[in-house]
């Protein structure tokens, strides 16, 4: 029988054992990271940001580099699908992982926890989906410029994607919006409501954008114009999607007309597009 001093030994070491097979793919992960990052940002990348996205421009230098940095990490980690011909070229990928970089800016070890490829259409797609009309359902079709799937798909019109880079002040970004989504699935189905942590903190959150959404939805009611857009009254995963788009593209506005909900975006994006 081993001696209480070795039995100790024994239990700390197959603690460290099972501790290090535990954090060995997050370790490997952010060493990877770590080592794609210290790369230099390819200069042809640079130019299509310069080129196609105004809001890249207007970033600080300090931040530039950070959408750098997860631009290089999305496009390592992350395949491309063209679909219906759209052809994977270097300006389709890094225009749309560096629009959907900024919402990991206030985060330099963030991602999109589950997501597992970008699907890309040449214009926008049609696609079936049941309609509940009363309690009747039937098939819909609809026309989309972008859609996010829980099982970890985002699939883009190209066309929406250069328009959404193209004009950063109109509060509409089709790349924003659905990656968006990607964060609010990290926890389960699109419910408005992305990982926030604490429990106090999804309390205010609750209170707050529940606030603004009933408010949205008052609004259109009465026939009154909205800064929010009226698709973001659809249901509260879609209110996110929409004021985030805002809070990137039209910052100023959203803080002006909505102070609480900018609050809270600016928390749990940690940062401020108003000073860009």
């Amino acid at each position: 029988m081993l001696p209480p001093l070795l039995w100790l030994v024994a239990i700390v070491l197959l603690a460290l054992v099972v501790a290090g097979w535990l954090a060995g793919p997050a370790l490997w992960r952010a060493w990877r990271r770590q080592r794609l990052t210290r790369v230099p940002f390819p200069a042809a990348w640079r130019r299509i940001l310069r080129l196609r996205m105004p809001l890249y421009r207007r970033l600080p230098v300090p931040l530039q580099r950070r959408l750098q940095r997860h631009v290089q990490v999305l496009l390592a980690e992350l395949p491309f699908v063209g679909c219906q011909g759209q052809a994977i070229t270097e300006e389709v990928r890094v225009l749309v992982a560096g629009q959907a970089a900024l919402l990991l800016l206030g985060r330099p070890a963030g991602r999109f926890h589950g997501l597992r490829e970008v699907l890309v259409y040449p214009g926008p797609f049609v696609v079936d989906r049941p309609l509940h009309d009363g309690s009747v359902v039937h098939d819909a079709r609809r026309v989309l410029a972008g859609e996010s799937w829980q099982r970890g798909q985002v699939v883009l019109s190209w066309p929406d994607v250069v328009a959404g880079a193209a004009d950063p002040a109109d509060g509409r970004n089709v790349v924003i919006h659905e990656f968006a989504h990607q964060l609010d699935q990290e926890s389960g189905p699109a419910n408005g409501a992305p990982f926030l942590g604490r429990r106090e903190a999804y309390a205010r959150w609750s209170r707050t954008l529940g606030a603004a959404y009933e408010q949205l939805r008052a609004q259109l009611g009465r026939g009154e114009a909205t800064l929010i857009d009226p698709y973001g009254a659809s249901d509260p995963a879609e209110f996110f999607a929409v004021v985030c788009e805002l809070f990137f593209e039209r910052a100023a506005d959203l803080a002006e007309a909505h102070p609480g909900l900018f609050y809270e975006l600016a928390a749990y994006t940690r940062c401020d597009p108003r000073t860009w």
